[in-house]
Parts: structure tokens; sequence; C-alpha cells
């Protein structure tokens, strides 16, 4: 016996070590950082800030692409970034992480994987939301195209959809979501637009049903198997990663998008079947992330004095809630309604707050704002949020100066160096104090 041991330790000792490499997404410099900063080929080292450097891929600028099917398996080709520690969970109308209360604050960033951000920038735009005391960032997974150009995740020849699996398309994304691990912060990602704007709904109707009714995005059988092979990829690439707070089905869905067509046929009860399938779907390929539907919080109470509670757009707030398969609710409030936006906001989401506690499920505003009276108006909605108990907000939406210029401003965009950036800050940590 000590004759072999002796021979295997001989063998041990002639063989050459390797050193070790940092694998792709993996830490390889920084402050404190004590471990291997040798990236693995066809990765480099690349700085997010001064903790955390992490080997990103580079050099490919043809992006491959794949043409997908369905199944129900998720798919093991491509590598995500690691992941982090835990998921974040709900319980009851809280949301939770590790057992302990997650708080939902933070901001839009629609724009972080689709502009052509390099990975300093995404880590600055996602630094400076962190510093205003936010976790969680929205933005989108989709972008349709009919030609290629610039960033991209679906592009369409007549009614075949290729996604974008190369530097500018999901390894894109994957930068987005190590840079916002880097930060501290957690995705909300939206998987379809209600508008027109980076394709969305409408993309789908044309290709395929070669129609502009809106509508039949929610009930065509080919378009839902086109969505859903969307949502198979996209979804199964991320479904070990907690950077991912949640999926959003779409954003803002409604009867009628920006085509302005519809069938005459949709009803809340439309979008509420969609709803319940699409969301068992997602919940049937990846079980560990939240889902929610993505709309604006319209009620179906056809004899309210104003259009938001009136059911007109093809949602029913309250239903929609109930679905079990729907982790949580989601409402937006750009509406100004009756000439006071801020005395018709607070009670918007009093509202809410309400249905969050009937139903027993975490709500989230999570688009609002205003152009003018901001810090005022602001203050007074954050304060209604923090006493109504309502679940957490998304500010419309986050700005930052970035090397490449200013991140989009359509007047809402919160700077560091604005008036609203403080009145963030602070409610921030008052969200995350509250009992």
């Amino acid at each position: 016996m000590a004759r072999l041991y002796t021979s295997v330790l001989t063998l041990l000792l002639a063989v050459p070590l390797v050193k070790a490499v940092v694998p792709i997404y993996g830490q390889c410099g920084g402050i404190n950082h004590t471990g291997e900063t040798t990236c693995v080929s066809g990765t480099t080292c690349q700085v997010l800030n001064d903790w955390y450097h992490q080997c990103l891929p580079g050099g490919s600028t043809t992006p491959p692409t794949t043409t997908p099917t369905i199944t129900t398996k998720p798919p093991t080709t491509t590598q995500a970034p690691p992941a982090s520690t835990g998921f974040v969970k709900t319980s009851g109308t809280r949301f939770t992480l590790n057992g302990a209360r997650y708080t939902v604050v933070g901001g839009n960033a629609y724009w972080i994987g689709l502009t052509g951000l390099s990975t300093s920038n995404m880590n600055k735009a996602f630094s400076d939301i962190a510093a205003a005391g936010g976790t969680t960032v929205r933005t989108w997974g989709f972008n349709e195209v009919t030609s290629q150009n610039g960033n991209w995740f679906q592009s369409w020849s007549g009614s075949t959809p290729t996604i974008n699996t190369g530097s500018t398309g999901l390894q894109n994304f994957d930068n987005v979501v190590a840079a916002a691990k880097a930060n501290g912060i957690r995705l909300i990602v939206a998987l379809t637009n209600n508008w027109a704007d980076y394709g969305g709904m409408d993309v789908y109707v044309r290709q395929i049903a070669n129609s502009n009714n809106h509508d039949l995005f929610y009930t065509n059988a080919a378009i839902q198997t086109a969505f859903k092979n969307y949502i198979k990829t996209f979804v199964s690439r991320y479904v070990n990663e907690p950077t991912i707070m949640a999926w959003e089905l779409a954003n803002e869905p409604r009867c009628r998008g920006s085509t302005g067509t519809s069938t005459g046929t949709c009803t809340p009860a439309t979008i509420t079947n969609w709803a319940r399938s699409i969301s068992a779907y997602i919940k049937s390929i990846d079980n560990n992330h939240l889902v929610a539907l993505g709309d604006e919080g319209f009620y179906n109470q056809p004899n309210a004095p104003t259009y938001p509670y009136q059911g007109g757009e093809g949602i029913d707030f309250d239903v929609n809630l109930g679905i079990s398969t729907l982790d949580f609710g989601t409402f937006h409030g750009h509406w100004g309604q009756e000439g006071n936006p801020q005395a018709w906001g607070k009670q918007w989401i009093i509202d809410h707050a309400t249905s969050q506690t009937k139903a027993g499920k975490p709500v989230i505003i999570e688009e609002f704002g205003v152009t003018s009276n901001q810090v005022a108006v602001y203050t007074d909605w954050y304060n209604t949020i923090v006493s109504s108990g309502l679940a957490g907000d998304l500010i419309w939406q986050a700005g930052s100066h970035l090397s490449t210029g200013d991140t989009h401003n359509d007047g809402f965009a919160v700077y560091p160096d604005g008036p609203v950036y403080p009145v963030l800050r602070s409610h921030a940590t008052a969200l995350k104090n509250r009992g």
C-alpha cells in the first residue's frame, strides 16, 4: 500500500501545474480581490468599478443566430452569467430574499441593453441607481426588427423569426445582467411591448397574420407559438440567475396598440385568458423567478367617473391579480387625470394598495412621473406609498451622465445632479425602514 502511494505521489509531482483561469463572467480583479486574474480564452478582464473587474466576452462582432423551436427543456448549449445568491420570492404582500424582506425601489432603464452601451457605461448607470438606494431596475428584454442593425433580440424574415444569441443580442444582455449584479441590482424584464417602440406585439401580428389588428396577438395560435419560442430561448438562458428578479409578460398590455386597429372582440377576459396561459408557460420552464403581467393597473368598473377605472382598455386589475401564476401586481401612473395629477395619483396609489391587501399579493407602481413640480409631487406620492403599505415603486425613469452623453430624457429622467435625486434617496431609506 505504501509503495502504491509513493508511486502515485511521484506521478503527481511529475505533472506540471496548470494555472487556473477565471471563467466567463467571473471576477478577475478589483480592490481586495485575491483570486485569479487571468480570464478564460475569448474573454478579457474589464473594469466595471474599482471593486469589481469581470471576465467578459470580447472579439466577435458578428452575432451568431439561432432559429428557435419549442421545447420544455431549458437549452444547455448557451452559457449565461453565474448565479448570485438567492431568488426574490413573495410572502403575502411582501417580497423576500433569503427569508428577509426585500424592498423593491429604484427605476426604469429600458434603454440599458438596447443602445450599444459599453459595459463600463452600463455599470455607471446601475451605480447611479444604487447610489440613490435603488435595489431594482426594470428594463426591456425585447427588440423586434425586420432589418438587422445595432442591438436587436429577434429579426423577422416574413413569418420566420430568428433570435440573436450573439454579441448584439443575448450576449449583450448577459453584460446587462453582469453589470446589475456588480452593483447589487435585481432586474424586472419585460418580454414584449404593447407599443411600436422596439417592435413589440404588432410586429408579430404583421409578420405572421399579415394584419394590423393588434388584438390578434392575444388569440392567434401561430403568434402564441412564436411568442412562446422567444420566451423559451430568453427565459431559459437565465433560469438559474437570481439577478433577474422577475419576468413581465409585456409592457402595458391592452386591447389595441400603436396601430389603433382592433379585432373588435377584445375584452378584459381576452387579456386575462392570455395572461393566464403565458404566465403558466413561463412557470413551466422557470419556477425560480417571479412573474407579473406588466400592465398599467386599469380597473374594470364601467360606471366609474374616470377612464382608467372604466375597463375600456381591456384590463381588469383585480381579476388579473388573482391569477395563480402571476406573483405580484403592477400599475403605472402617467395620467394626470382631473387636472390635478398629484391628488389623482395619490388616490390611484391608495386604491392599488387596497387591491394588494384584498389579493394578499405584493403590488408595485413601476412607472410614474410628472414633468413639473416634481419635488413636491413625488414627495407626496412617496409618502403615500410608504403609509399605504404598497410593496414598492420604480420611477420613470432613471438618468445618467455617461461617457457617450446623457441617457434618454423624455422630461421625466432623474439625473444624479438633479433636484429629484435626493428625494429618491430619502424615500429609498424610508421604504427600507418601514415596519
